[in-house]
Parts: structure tokens; C-alpha cells; sequence
């Protein structure tokens, strides 16, 4: 069983559609969720899901009980957990019995880019390592993310990094000559660790060189409003878009760059459809980013000038990287995981 603490289709719920698709071999997988998109979307994939109070919408007592309530229900050899909500409600409420598995999607270097403030951050950090004392295996999504929880939870058990997996497709042939008027895009909530005023200052530098370029931040958040002022400030607002939220695939078709210039990454879907898509990328050298990209995709994203040339680089698809033909198919990811399960148990 899964325990997953979000409704919404952002993040995690990628990871959980391509295993309910792909399958867990030898497994069946039943997801705990709130009802919403992600408990309709596990369904429209075939896969079996239980939509109930489970999450901090719905509270830690009423998250407790429902997870009770289904183990008792489903009987589960294992409960994984994913995100930091379900990990202390799975550590906390599972009856004993299940093998306990956690997998880390989204720790950060930066105890503040989650946290707000130190306090808070030791405060977790203190709950995760409590925590982690009743979970057999631990995973993690990328080297980064396994050595920053090694360094902030002292964890103690083998860390099995499995990343996220991809599966490669055909894009068909690539025009050999880059775009005079570059089209750039974002796929990131407009919020502050997403580093997006520093990609529009970029964008800026881009524009003077190429008048006929554009950047799209699509997606939503509290920065929105700042953003529009910020390019309008710059002279590059009509040059601007900001569309909400918007398919990525076919975003990813219709543009030429891809920037995601985050404070920390742990291992990005939207790097990997990005590779997989073709498209140029340039991101911060940051987290799992490294293990993703060759270093001239890589920028210090304080850094305007650094920012500017490698978009236009990254507009040159001679330039463009590639998948490593070592990255796992999401097959390859799921099949991983199963093995992780079947090691622990025996």
C-alpha cells in the first residue's frame, strides 16, 4: 500500500501514475489518497486506490485513523510512504505487522527552502529521525537527496537510491539550425525557491540579443503578480507570458528551452521530459540536477550573464544534451522498487 498525502497532479503524483502503470512486478499496489485529480487519475489508469481523509487537509487524527482503518481493511505486506506528511502518520499510526518503506522525494540542502527558519528545521529534523526508526528500507530519488538525509537525520539504514524513471520516445528529426527569436519555457510554481525573478532578468539579457524571444512561466503561485511588474520593469513584458497552468508535453513541443533555475532540486520530471522532448535545458547546479545534465547545461543562477548565454546555447540544438542511455525506464524504476520489498522481507 501507498501512502500518498496529496490530491493534486503536481510532484509526487507523477511518480506514483507511472508506477500504477508500469506496475510493481510480483505486487499489488493499492494507493492511499485524499479524494481528488490524483485518487481520479489512479483510477483512469487501472489501478486500484482508496480516496479517503488522509493528509493535512484533513488533519493528523483523521489521517491516522483512515490509515489504520485501511491497513486493516487491505492487510498490506508493506506500507510506503511518500512525502513528509504521510512518512510521521505511517511511522506513527501503522499498526505492526507491515514492513515500512520511505521514499524521499523532496529534501533540500537548505534547511530554509522548506523550513522558513531554523527552528523549525531542527524541529523536523528531530521528527524524521524519530521517525525513520520504524521503517525498514529508506529510498532516495537521487544521490544529492540520499547525502543531504545522511548529513540532517543521521539515518542509519543502507539508503537504496532508485530515481526516477523515464521512458524514452521518438521525437523525430530536430531542425539543425537554432531559432532566431529563442522560445523559452518554465515549468515550476511561481514561488520564491523557484528562482524565477533571476530567470526574467536573464530573459532580459536574451531579448537584447534576440529581440524576437519569449519566455513562458507557466504554472501558478504567490510570485505572479511580482513577476509581471518585474518584466514589465525590464522593458521585456509584452516578451512575457504567464498562462497558468498548462500541459507540459505539449509546452515542452512548442518551445526550445527549458530553464529551471530552483534553489534545489532532488531528481525533476520536468528535466527528464525535457531530455526526452529534445529540448535544450539549462538549470542551477544544484541537488540531483548534476546526476541528470553534462555541466554545460549548469548555471549559477545569481549569475545574468551565465544564464543568458546558456539559453541561447541551449537554443542551438547541436547543443542540446541527451538522456543517459543508464537512465531508468520507468519499468526499470518499478522493478527496483519490487526488489527493494522482496530483499527486505526475506
Amino acid at each position: 500500500m501507498w501512502a500518498v498525502p496529496v490530491s493534486d497532479l503536481a510532484g509526487v503524483a507523477r511518480h506514483v501514475l507511472d508506477t500504477v502503470r508500469a506496475g510493481l512486478p510480483g505486487w499489488r499496489l493499492v494507493v492511499l489518497c485524499p479524494p481528488g485529480p490524483l485518487a481520479d487519475a489512479v483510477r483512469e489508469a487501472g489501478g486500484e486506490v482508496v480516496a479517503a481523509p488522509f493528509g493535512p487537509a484533513a488533519g493528523t487524527v483523521a489521517s491516522a485513523r483512515t490509515l489504520r482503518r485501511v491497513v486493516r481493511s487491505v492487510r498490506p505486506d508493506v506500507v510506503h510512504s511518500h512525502l513528509s506528511y504521510a512518512d510521521v502518520v505511517v511511522a506513527g499510526a501503522t499498526p505492526r505487522g507491515p514492513l515500512l518503506v520511505t521514499t524521499e522525494h523532496g529534501i533540500a540542502d537548505d534547511d530554509l527552502v522548506y523550513h522558513g527558519n531554523a527552528a523549525k528545521a531542527r524541529l523536523m529534523a528531530g521528527v524524521h529521525r524519530t521517525r525513520l526508526r520504524r521503517f525498514g528500507p529508506v529510498l532516495a530519488v537521487s544521490e544529492a537527496t540520499a547525502g543531504a538525509m545522511r548529513a540532517k537525520w543521521s539515518v542509519r539504514q543502507p539508503i537504496v537510491v532508485t530515481p526516477n524513471g523515464i521512458d524514452r520516445v521518438s521525437t523525430g528529426s530536430t531542425d539543425p539550425v537554432g531559432p532566431s527569436a529563442p522560445r523559452i519555457l518554465s515549468l515550476a510554481r511561481l514561488a520564491p525557491e523557484k528562482r524565477l525573478p533571476d530567470l526574467v532578468r536573464a530573459f532580459a539579457v536574451v531579448r537584447r540579443e534576440r529581440p524576437g524571444a519569449v519566455l513562458t512561466l507557466a504554472g501558478s503561485g504567490p510570485l505572479e503578480g511580482e513577476l509581471r511588474a518585474l518584466a514589465d520593469g525590464l522593458g521585456v513584458g509584452d516578451a512575457v507570458q504567464l498562462p497558468g497552468y498548462v500541459d507540459a508535453a505539449a509546452a515542452l513541443a512548442e518551445h526550445d528551452v527549458l530553464a529551471l533555475l530552483s534553489v534545489w532540486e532532488n531528481c525533476s520530471y520536468a528535466l527528464l521530459d525535457a531530455l526526452v522532448a529534445g529540448a535544450g535545458v539549462v538549470a542551477s547546479d544544484v541537488g540531483g540536477n548534476p546526476e541528470i545534465l553534462p555541466a554545460r547545461c549548469l548555471v549559477d543562477a545569481s549569475d545574468q550573464a551565465a544564464v543568458a548565454a546558456a539559453l541561447l546555447a541551449q537554443a542551438d540544438p547541436a547543443s542540446r544534451p541527451t538522456l543517459a542511455p543508464t537512465w531508468p525506464t520507468t519499468s526499470q524504476m518499478t522493478e527496483r522498487i519490487a526488489a527493494v520489498y522482496e530483499g527486505a522481507l526475506r
